[in-house]
C-alpha cells in the first residue's frame, strides 16, 4: 500500500468520523428534545391534576339510602357526581337497583362533606338506563352541588391518561373521595367472553347481540367506585362513568387481589339519558 493510499484511507476515516459525530450530535439533540417534551407533558399532567381534583371534589358524592330508624341511618352504595344545574346526580343503575323499604321510610340519598361536617340530602330517581348501567337522581328541595362538565367521549383514544375520583370501599374510608389515574388500555365491546355456553344468561346474550364500546382502564377500581366520573386530568371534563372492575376469582377477593382492569361507560350514553329529564331541571 502506497503513501497516497494511506492518506486517502486516513482522510476518508476522518470524514466518516466527523460525519458520525455530527449525526450523533443531531441524534442527541433529537433525544433531548423528545425527552424534554415528554417530561414537560408529564409534568404538565401532574401539575394540573391536583388543581382539577380540588375543583371537582365538591361535586362528587356518595350515593346510598337513608332510614331514620336504622343503625346506621345512612347506607353507602356507590359514587355519584353532579351534572346540569347541580340538582342532578349521575350514578350506575346497579347502585340504586336495591328495592327501598318504603314502609320504614327508606329513601335514596347522597352524602357529602362540607365544612368538616358530614351532610345528607335526600334524592329520587328520575331516569334510568339499565342497558348502559346509568341512573340520574334529583336532589330534594333546592339543594345544589357544583356540577361537572361533560366532555366528548368520541375523542377518547387508547393510551391517553385519565383519572377517576370516588369512594372505594364505601363506608370504611368515610366521606373522603379518593383519586386513581391510568390510561385507556383498550376501547372494547361490552361483552366479556365465557368459556362455556351454560355460563351465559339473558342479559349477557343481549349484550352479545348488541354490543357497545366501553373504555377499559389499567387503573384499579374497588367496590364503592361504581358511578365515579372518569375525567380529563387537565380540564376535568367527564368522558365516562366507572361501572365495574374485572374480578379474577371471587368478589370477596377483589380487595386482596385486584385485577387492575376497570371499565367505564362512555359519557355519550349519559347525554342521551339526560334528554329524558329536561323537565326535572
Amino acid at each position: 500500500m502506497g503513501e497516497n493510499d494511506k492518506l486517502d484511507i486516513e482522510w476518508n476515516w476522518r470524514i466518516d468520523l466527523n460525519s458520525r459525530r455530527r449525526n450523533y450530535g443531531f441524534f442527541g439533540v433529537v433525544v433531548a428534545v423528545f425527552f424534554g417534551v415528554m417530561c414537560s407533558a408529564s409534568s404538565f399532567a401532574s401539575d394540573s391534576l391536583p388543581a382539577t381534583i380540588e375543583r371537582i371534589k365538591p361535586g362528587i358524592v356518595v350515593v346510598g339510602t337513608f332510614q331514620r330508624t336504622r343503625s346506621p341511618r345512612g347506607l353507602f352504595l356507590g359514587t355519584g357526581f353532579a351534572i346540569g344545574d347541580g340538582s342532578l346526580v349521575v350514578t350506575n343503575a346497579h347502585v340504586v337497583a336495591k328495592q327501598l323499604d318504603e314502609g320504614h321510610l327508606e329513601s335514596l340519598a347522597v352524602f357529602i362533606r362540607r365544612g368538616g361536617k358530614d351532610q345528607m340530602v335526600q334524592a329520587r330517581q328520575v331516569a334510568t338506563d339499565p342497558e348502559h348501567d346509568l341512573a340520574i337522581l334529583k336532589l330534594s328541595g333546592n339543594a345544589r352541588l357544583p356540577p361537572m362538565r361533560l366532555g366528548d367521549s368520541s375523542k377518547v383514544k387508547e393510551g391517553e391518561l385519565y383519572a377517576f375520583t370516588g369512594y372505594p370501599i364505601g363506608m370504611v374510608l368515610g366521606l373522603f373521595p379518593v383519586t386513581h389515574r391510568g390510561i385507556v388500555s383498550a376501547i372494547t365491546p361490552m361483552a366479556i367472553p365465557v368459556i362455556q355456553s351454560r355460563q351465559l344468561n339473558t342479559k349477557m346474550l343481549k349484550r352479545l347481540r348488541n354490543p357497545y364500546d366501553v373504555f377499559q382502564l389499567d387503573a384499579t377500581a374497588y367496590p364503592g367506585n361504581s358511578g365515579s366520573p372518569l375525567y380529563d386530568p387537565e380540564s376535568g371534563e367527564v368522558v365516562g362513568i366507572i361501572n365495574k372492575v374485572f374480578v379474577k376469582e371471587s368478589k370477596e377477593q377483589v380487595l386482596s387481589q385486584p385485577s387492575g382492569i376497570t371499565y367505564a361507560i362512555p359519557v355519550v350514553y349519559l347525554r342521551q339519558l339526560m334528554g329524558k329529564v329536561k323537565g326535572e331541571r
